[in-house]
């Protein structure tokens, strides 16, 4: 064997020594949109509480004390998962590319409509570039996510309850646009996203006749409540009362069939999917108290109910936000 012989130079691959300390991750630079489901929920939640405090004569500071937290903790999420975007681009796509990702963009712009809202009473033109700023945002992210979609195998593109967040989310622009003066914009949202989650749902009934599941997805299913829900308040306040009561009566439905299959739907127990369970929740219980009648005093005790969950749900997933736990458990892009 001679010197020359390339034998010699077949030596195990060198890596790197590991860092002592190990190195940390920029600012905000693995923001995970995670954070955004129960963040949209706590916003949720407001809307919600206002009304009721509002239907039962008291004051309405608890509703503003809440409204104000929620924004707050919203925008912080949203500056924190910008500053990410802002150091790589690519992590939007990225993001999108996994469910808990693309559940938590829609959220997030959707939180932006609800923050609308809540702000609508208070200061007028700062909600309506809000508003403006959020529709445009979540339109943005539903064309890319379209694209990402075309680019997928077909097991990937299979329809999932994220849509409904996705494709179906921009409905919770309407009522704030109808209280901002905003009529016409109004009905196009409403009318406009009606037929896309009539086709999401049929779709996915179809889907859940052939394959159920897996656990750790089915929380998701809880976000077929929220179009429903939304769809009976737009019609309410656009005075339709007729469809309002048949789109309450359709969310409650779905409230009860996930109600009556609550060991099924939790078989995982508690993760950051469980996000998913608020926002549906605030949603249904604003449709009922903008109902009115005997929904009313569902709509009571659902705001009751969210007042202790929502926060606690919220509270479990950020605190896994520090460390970096969050982002690995839900996949985040990194920038």
């Amino acid at each position: 064997m001679t010197p020359s012989d390339p034998r010699l130079d077949a030596r195990p691959k060198r890596y790197p020594p590991p860092e002592f300390p190990p190195r940390q991750p920029a600012l905000f630079a693995r923001t995970p949109p995670a954070l955004f489901p129960p963040a949209l929920g706590l916003l949720g939640l407001a809307i919600a509480l206002r009304m009721a405090l509002g239907r039962l004569g008291w004051d309405q500071a608890p509703g503003d004390l809440l409204a104000g937290v929620a924004v707050a903790l919203w925008g912080f999420a949203t500056v924190a998962w910008l500053a990410k975007v802002a150091r790589r681009p690519g992590v939007v796509v990225e993001d999108l590319r996994v469910l808990p990702g693309r559940a938590g963009l829609a959220a997030m712009t959707m939180g932006g409509m609800a923050a609308a809202a809540l702000l609508a009473p208070h200061a007028a033109q700062i909600a309506k570039v809000l508003l403006v700023a959020a529709l445009s945002g979540h339109l943005v992210l539903a064309l890319l996510l379209i694209r990402l979609l075309v680019s997928l195998p077909p097991p990937g593109r299979e329809v999932n309850p994220t849509w409904n967040l996705s494709f179906v989310g921009f409905i919770v622009a309407a009522p704030p646009a109808l209280a901002l003066g905003w009529a016409d914009l109004a009905a196009v949202l409403f009318w406009g996203t009606l037929p896309v989650a009539v086709a999401i749902w049929v779709m996915s009934g179809l889907q859940f006749l052939r394959v159920t599941p897996p656990a750790v997805l089915r929380p998701l299913l809880a976000i077929h409540i929220s179009p429903a829900a939304l769809f009976a308040t737009t019609a309410a306040l656009m005075g339709m009362p007729d469809i309002a009561a048949g789109f309450v009566a359709l969310a409650a439905a779905f409230a009860a069939v996930l109600v009556l299959s609550w060991r099924w739907l939790g078989e995982t127990g508690i993760s950051p999917l469980w996000g998913a369970f608020t926002f549906p929740l605030a949603a249904l219980a604003t449709a009922m108290l903008v109902k009115g009648g005997g929904w009313q005093w569902v709509g009571f005790g659902l705001v009751g109910g969210g007042l202790v969950a929502i926060p606690l749900i919220l509270w479990w997933v950020w605190k896994l936000w520090p460390g970096g736990r969050l982002a690995a458990i839900t996949n985040a892009a990194e920038a």
